[in-house]
This record gives structure tokens, sequence and C-alpha cells, in this order.
């Protein structure tokens, strides 16, 4: 039996010229009590289930991620043998996982890996950055829009994030394990993250080798993407500096200008979505987070457990309001992110609520909301059994609508048994935080963790 830590965030005042009321101020506690066997038994289940995703579901050529699988066999686009970049990393970490678990034979899985690694260093890169999707076969690019043929800056660092999970899970092991580790390292080392810059202090998503910067989406503001930034700063070969992470993912301090819903801080901005909700899809709690652990993690702009936890515990809310009144909303089922829905791949959220639930949001954030995550678990796999199928819950259903579709994504699977993992033992997080590279950059930008030694310690 498990002792859960009781994560208590406590309530922060904030300094301005009218007194904050009691209900602006609460933050909601995450809690949990000690997980029983039928528990332990139902996360071993979903686990076991969504790591074969990637395991079982893999491209047979290269190993790496489907971008997706749909089960009735309808591929609307012909790219079933699509493979992605992003999707891959989170793949990386779920077989960690699995492979720790006993999910996954050991000696197989590191074959496994060194399939997937060899596939990535010989497939297209440009500056060292990989493109957001590759074909399955080739290892040539496959574009993802009709400028976007090149590197993508984002997608590569949720692969890297994974890689370097791998590294680190074998970089003490046999001299074949510690080979693995090195060609990842040298890999890794080759991303240009400086040069995606363009000169300037901010990094940018997109380059093309057709049509250059033509993309021309700089990251700034809050979203998905800050692991990119703490890659950036860690990189030994092409870093940033302090200032491309202030300037342009901080917005010159623009991203710490938070607000408040359901008596909740946002911590930092979601300001890129203009409606009326303060936060955007759950993904943004997650991508990041899967190696990136945010317990304790804290910078000039803000706490990164507390934004986590309050923005999983709105959408908790949300739910619960149902404003809306969509059938089915409520405290056992909740949770929207970007997924597919009846009018195609849609970025739900409050604001932009079509009545879709996406499992992935409330199973994803388990280690933020684990009762409220776990009463949706339970909810689903005893009362909704018909939206599970062979590798987890399918990607998105509307009970308001009685759609869905026997259908899955790579980057919403993915994100379920690495946070599930990070939840039960912090594997990932452990793995991740150890790397000395990723340290560096952390210090180098000013950010405070309990994985960060003193003088001292």
């Amino acid at each position: 039996m498990r002792f859960i830590l009781i994560v208590v965030v406590l309530a922060t005042l904030v300094a301005c010229k009218n007194q904050n009321t009691a209900e602006e101020n609460r933050e909601v506690a995450a809690t949990t009590s000690p997980a029983s066997t039928e528990e332990d038994q139902l996360l071993d289940e979903v686990q076991k289930q969504t790591i074969s995703y990637f395991w079982e579901g893999a491209n047979t050529d290269s190993g790496l991620a489907p971008e997706r699988i749909h089960m009735d066999g309808i591929y609307p686009s012909d790219d079933k043998n699509v493979v992605t970049i992003g999707g891959t990393g989170f793949g990386l970490m779920a077989l960690v996982a699995g492979a720790k678990r006993g999910f996954i034979p050991k000696d197989s899985a590191f074959a496994r890996f060194q399939k997937m690694v060899d596939f990535l260093d010989n497939a297209d890169r440009f500056h060292g950055a990989w493109p957001h999707w590759l074909d399955g076969t080739t290892g040539k690019v496959k574009p993802f829009s009709k400028n976007d043929d090149g590197g993508d800056l984002v997608e590569t660092a949720f692969l890297v994030q994974g890689l370097l999970s791998v590294a680190e899970y074998y970089k003490d092991g046999s001299e074949e394990e510690q080979a693995l580790a090195a060609q990842i390292q040298r890999m890794w080392e080759e991303v240009e993250w400086d040069w995606y810059t363009q000169g300037e202090d901010v990094l940018y998503w997109h380059w093309s080798p057709n049509v250059g910067w033509e993309m021309n989406f700089p990251v700034g503001g809050y979203n998905e993407a800050l692991v990119m930034y703490v890659l950036a700063a860690a990189s030994p070969t092409h870093p940033i500096s302090k200032e491309v992470y202030e300037k342009g993912w901080a917005v010159d301090g623009q991203i710490a200008k938070d607000t408040t819903m359901y008596g909740l801080r946002t911590v930092l901005n979601h300001y890129e979505h203009n409606d009326d909700a303060p936060v955007g899809p759950l993904f943004w709690a997650h991508y990041s987070y899967l190696g990136l652990n945010p317990k304790g993690l804290t910078d000039q702009f803000g706490d990164y457990w507390k934004l986590n936890v309050n923005h999983a515990k709105i959408q908790y809310e949300y739910a619960v309001e149902n404003p809306k009144g969509f059938k089915g909303y409520g405290p056992e089922l909740w949770g929207m992110t970007s997924s597919y829905s009846m009018k195609g791949y849609a970025g739900h959220r409050p604001g932009n609520d079509l009545g879709v639930i996406s499992p992935t949001a409330a199973l994803s954030s388990m280690p933020y909301t684990p009762k409220e995550s776990k009463a949706f678990l339970e909810h689903l796999y005893s009362d909704l059994d018909s939206l599970v199928g062979t590798y987890g819950p399918y990607d998105a259903f509307s009970l308001e609508e009685d759609w869905y579709l026997p259908r899955y994504l790579a980057i919403d699977q993915g994100p379920i048994p690495v946070m599930i993992e990070n939840y039960r033992s912090g594997l990932l997080w452990d793995l991740f935080m150890n790397n000395e590279d990723v340290l560096n950059g952390l210090r180098k930008l000013g950010f405070s963790s309990p994985y960060l030694k003193t003088e001292e310690d």
C-alpha cells in the first residue's frame, strides 16, 4: 500500500489596491487517499491499454507512433502510414513506464528503443529539428500543411523530452545500453535551437526548406511549449539566452498577468484565446510536464504546480456547473482538450465547448486532481465501457450528441500512461529531471526546483 503525499496549494496574497476577496484567493488542494487493490488494478488496466498503442500499434517499419489509429479502418486523408514526432516522444516515455512495470519484456523494450532511435537518426531533419510528421517507412518528411514541410521545433522538443528520458533510463546500464544513451545525446546536441530564433529574442515554431519562415509563428505567451524553451536553454551545443525566454516566451513579463475563474487563480495568462474563458485546453497542463516535474517548480513568473492544479480544477468546476446543460457533464464526467469532435478536430475548452469530452483531459491530469480523475476513470470503465477499446478510451465522445468514433490519436493516448505513472511513482519526472543538461537549463532560466541542488546540499 502506497502512502500518497497530500499536496496542499496554499492561497497566495497578491498586493493590489483593492483587497482580493477570500473567494478569489481560494486554491483547491490536490489530495488523495491510499489506493485500493481494485484501484491499482484499474490504473494498471488503463496504462496497459494506452501503452499498447505505442507497442502493438506502432508502425512496423520504424517502431514510431502512428499519428492516428482508426479501428473502423477509415482514414479520410490516407495517412495510415504517417508517424508523429511529438506523439513518438510521448510514446517513448510510455514504453519506459511499460518496461518498468513489467507490462513489456525489458529486452524487447530495449530492442524497440534501438529501432526507433536508429530510424530517427536517419530521418529527415532541418537544422537538427524533426518535422511534425514523417513517412513511417522512408523517414522522409510528410507535410503537415502546405507550408509546414520542414522543422517543427515544438514537436522536436516533445520528442527530445522522451529521448532524454530513455537515455537516463539506460545511461548506467550495459555497454549496449550506454551506447544507446550516447547516441541519443549526440542527436539531442544536433538540434540547432538558437538557429530557430532568427537572431531575435524568441523561438520560432517552424522552418521550411522550400518557403523558409513563411509560417511565421513566434512562440510566446503561455501554451503547451514551456519544455521547448527549457530544452533550448539546456542545449550544450546550441543554447538560447535567458533573454529569449524572458522576452519571447514570457512576453516581457506579460505572461504573469493572471486572472480568476471559480475562485482559482490561473497563475499565468492563457491569453491566446480571445474569448470569455481564461484557460486553454488541458493538454497545456500535460505535454511539457510529462518530464518537467511541476512540483516545487517556480520562476519569476509563476508556480507551475499551482498553475496546473488550478487549470485542471477550473475545468472540473466548469463541468460541474455545466453552463450549457450538456448531457452527462458533472463530477464524474469532465475534461476538455484538443481532440476529435462531431465537427472534426477541435480545441475544446471553456469558451469553445461543443459538448465533447476527451478522456485524456481528466486522465492525464491524475497528478493534479487524483480524486476527480479517478472518479472519471471509474465512471468511464464501469458505466461507459462501450467507449473503451483495444488501446484504452476512444479519443472523444459526446453524450449530448450520442456521438463517438472508435478512433485514437497518439498525442492524446500518450500522456495518459505517462502522467498516471508520474502520479503513481514519479518515474518519468525523476528520469527527465535528473538529466544534467536539463538541470543546467533550468538554472540558466532562473527556475527553482527540488531537483536543483544548492551549495548547502
